[in-house]
């Protein structure tokens, strides 16, 4: 199957001037205004659209091998393309934990026979994430999925040594650690924030502290070894601070915020609604304006999603009982317009930049194209920013419904996505392609 010609009529482009884009066997041929569209082109109008280069998540759980009962490779970025997603980055918590190359390639295959996105798989740092040994990470590094992403996103790499060895193992052949920063010893049962609040619910907290002091230790042994460190969800105020303390030492650390920290707030867990029950927890209100802000002001380097699915008979039961976790694809991008872009605090080159650029050199998806460059891959996502509408179910693409936003108000659409020249979404429509496309 070959990529079809389109050209994006009219489109208005990151930096605000408007274009006519031509994609043509997979590839960015032009952006110049006025362009004829040639023999057999799908013409798309782009009036009033905002193109993004193809949105890129660094932090999204595929679940698949061994959990396909909440999300599989192919549903998973089947909700990446409805959500403008054309890579993303699967985390290594499947079964068997994806800490061999061997696991890795597998995920790799499943992605490229799916269609739908790139995807890129994460190794764990450690065998099965149990935090006692390191797990193959050269073995993943030079095999043909050639990683350069190790998290053991879920649990936190403790052991000082261990993240150590880690970091300079990584350094080897520029790879990256990208840390769940909790203090497991802190966090023991913990629910949600500590706090007031938790005091009044009856759950047990979950401080701030427990997460700082992680980062800030990660950074000292980053700066101590010469590594890349990566600092997945961050949702502190404390913790900005403590990015933006290292960043101004030079250090080199990058971080990302999720949107569900960006939006909400711990008042949501008095509903005793586990569908607001989050790793780590929804904070203060002070934390998610200390968050916005390091997001306008380059400490929080990315957005990432940390697309969580699970079965429903996870997430409607007891509060106690139910998993951590929050699906966030398909709203990932109206929920940063609602929270950063309609409140002023960033412009389209800056949500380019933070969901797409900084990602993709973070990850080193070197192939992935996040300019619009003639020659570059054909990965861009038509946006129409003045729509709104209430966030339901039937946005969903995945397996499952975990959605903390059904019912919410949500500013922006994703209208058509492209990746590799393929459109996977028309006009809000999911299209066939891959090995979809046949079944």
């Amino acid at each position: 199957m070959s990529a079809n010609t389109h050209l994006l009529k009219g489109a208005t482009l990151p930096d605000g001037t408007v274009a006519d884009i031509l994609l043509e066997a997979g590839r960015i041929v032009s952006t110049e205004p006025r362009t004829a569209a040639p023999a057999g082109a799908v013409v798309v109008d782009a009036a009033g659209l905002v193109a993004l280069p193809g949105l890129v998540d660094l932090h999204t759980h595929l679940r698949e091998p061994g959990f396909e009962q909440s999300e599989t490779v192919l549903t998973g970025t089947r909700a990446a393309a409805a959500g403008g997603f054309t890579a993303v980055f699967a985390m290594a918590n499947t079964l068997p934990v994806a800490d061999t190359a061997g696991v890795v390639e597998q995920v790799q295959a499943l992605g490229r026979d799916a269609g739908y996105a790139t995807v890129r798989p994460i190794g764990a740092v450690t065998v099965g994430l149990a935090g006692e040994r390191l797990s193959e990470i050269g073995a993943m590094a030079h095999s043909r999925a050639a990683v350069r992403v190790f998290s053991d996103d879920g649990k936190c790499v403790h052991d000082s040594l261990l993240m150590r060895r880690a970091l300079e193992y990584v350094k080897t052949f520029d790879g990256v650690i990208a840390q769940h920063a909790q203090d497991p010893r802190l966090t023991e049962n913990a629910q949600m924030n500590e706090g007031a609040l938790s005091s009044e619910l009856g759950l047990k907290g979950w401080p701030a502290v427990a997460e700082e002091s992680i980062i800030a230790r990660d950074v000292l042994l980053a700066e101590h070894v010469g590594a890349r460190l990566h600092i997945c969800h961050l949702s502190t105020a404390g913790s900005v601070d403590v990015v933006r303390w290292a960043k101004a030492r030079g250090i080199a650390v990058t971080a990302e915020a999720t949107p569900h920290h960006l939006l909400l707030t711990e008042e949501l867990v008095r509903s005793y609604d586990a569908r607001y029950k989050v790793n780590p927890p929804l904070r203060r209100d002070e934390d998610v304006l200390a968050l916005r802000e390091g997001v306008a002001d380059g400490t929080i380097d990315i957005i990432a999603t940390d697309h969580a699915p699970h079965p429903r008979e996870s997430k409607e039961c007891e509060w106690d009982a139910a998993s951590f976790g929050m699906v966030g694809l398909e709203s990932a991008l109206p929920v940063v317009q609602t929270a950063l872009v309609d409140t002023g605090l960033v412009g389209w080159a800056d949500v380019a930049r933070l969901l797409s650029q900084k990602p993709a050199e973070i990850g080193r998806l070197n192939d992935h194209s996040h300019a619009f460059e003639p020659g570059s891959p054909a990965n861009v996502v038509l946006v129409d920013p003045a729509s709104s509408s209430v966030f339901g179910l039937d946005r969903l693409h995945g397996r499952s419904g975990n959605t903390p936003y059904e019912g919410v108000t949500l500013s922006g659409s994703v209208r058509w996505t492209f990746h590799e020249g393929f459109a996977t979404l028309r006009d809000g429509e999911l299209a066939p392609v891959g090995e979809a496309a046949v079944r």
